[in-house]
């Protein structure tokens, strides 16, 4: 009998080749069950009720007008925080968003000021400017601390009877004065006032949106949470069931239209350009570059499709701003406070729609029974 000759050395890489194909397998497996274990999985983690204020070095406060339901919400980050955005949507209204790309020279941020009021709401940033330049805060120049304050904008100016209400300058102050590390109130609060949701079949069957917080802490201390204010052309939907919680209603305004089904019956009324936007900052206690920070704002856009349907629409300006206070010492896991931070954002949203309560015009979603 004829012997076969075995190639030990071949025989040797091509298992050594396989153990490592199987240990990228299973390690990329494990990864994905570890995100989906704590996203999926409650028990999995500790639920922080603080919202945004859960990130240490961070404070929240709102300025609610009077004569119109509008106003603004600022956070702010005093000691500084590196900071990301990722704006969609085709109407946005920003301010200083292109200092906060990678490479440029300013790499930390003092406050983010979100306000209604349509652009006209961008002065809300200037007054939060002067809180912070009164306490000498902000980036340093050879003659002046200069704060740096990006802002975004819904458009509001619909709601209610005088458009010529609008925050200012002062509206911003008067929100620094009032920030806090308190639970982040929600609702109609703030730059949510105003905030309206589900116009696919029109404004005049649209319902009323608002402003949530959410957030998670793991069990060695990494904290990811969000802030959103809620005023979409979409409806809201929970992630988890598929139920719409608030949108579109019927035609006699009574009930759920569902822009789903508008959608697929092509009978969507087609929303005002730059009337809509819907606006996040996340926050992490991680330690993050620039860079990373813009990349966990691109995923956390996620949370905006899960939970609005349709999101990310030439009517929307959507926007979302990631802070990173660098609280939590170690190497950031990227891939899991994006995964944390699209889950917390979509939480924020229910939440700030669910907290909402209606308006003249606009019924909010406890006005309406539970969607079997």
């Amino acid at each position: 009998m004829a012997k076969v000759r075995v190639d030990n050395t071949r025989d040797a890489a091509f298992r050594a080749t396989t153990r490592k194909h199987r240990e990228l397998k299973f390690g990329l497996l494990g990864l994905l069950w570890l995100v989906g274990t704590l996203i999926h999985h409650p028990g999995a983690h500790a639920q922080a009720p603080e919202g945004l204020t859960a990130v240490e070095g961070l404070r929240v406060g709102h300025f609610t007008l009077v004569d119109r339901p509008t106003g603004c919400t600022v956070i702010l980050a005093e000691d500084g925080a590196v900071a990301g955005v990722d704006v969609r949507g085709g109407a946005p209204g920003t301010r200083e968003t292109d200092l906060l790309a990678p490479g440029t020279l300013v790499q930390e941020v003092h406050g983010i000021a979100l306000s209604g009021g349509s652009a006209f709401g961008l002065d809300a940033a200037s007054g939060v400017m002067r809180y912070l330049a009164e306490r000498d805060i902000g980036f340093q120049t050879s003659v002046a601390r200069v704060p740096i304050v990006p802002a975004a904008i819904l458009f509001d100016l619909a709601v209610g009877d005088d458009p010529t209400v609008r925050p200012d300058a002062q509206c911003g102050y008067r929100a620094a004065e009032t920030a806090s590390t308190a639970v982040v109130a929600e609702g109609n609060v703030g730059a949510g006032t105003g905030a309206t949701i589900g116009k696919t079949g029109g404004s005049a069957r649209a319902m009323k949106g608002g402003l949530g917080s959410a957030s998670v802490r793991l069990a060695n201390g990494l904290v990811v949470a969000a802030l959103v204010v809620v005023n979409a052309v979409g409806d809201v939907v929970d992630p988890a069931t598929g139920k719409i919680v608030a949108g579109v209603r019927t035609l006699d305004g009574t009930g759920l239209a569902d822009a789903r089904s508008l959608l697929r019956a092509n009978t969507v009324t087609p929303a005002r350009q730059g009337e809509n936007t819907t606006l996040g900052v996340v926050a992490t206690n991680a330690r993050l570059t620039q860079t990373q920070a813009t990349q966990v704002a691109r995923m956390a856009h996620d949370g905006f499709a899960r939970a609005i349907i349709p999101s990310h629409t030439p009517s929307d300006g959507d926007a979302i701003f990631t802070l990173s206070t660098g609280q939590h010492s170690g190497a950031p896991p990227l891939g899991l406070i994006g995964a944390l931070a699209a889950d917390v954002v979509s939480e924020a949203i229910l939440r700030g729609v669910r907290a909402a309560t209606g308006i003249p015009g606009y019924p909010a979603a406890r006005d309406f029974p539970a969607v079997p």
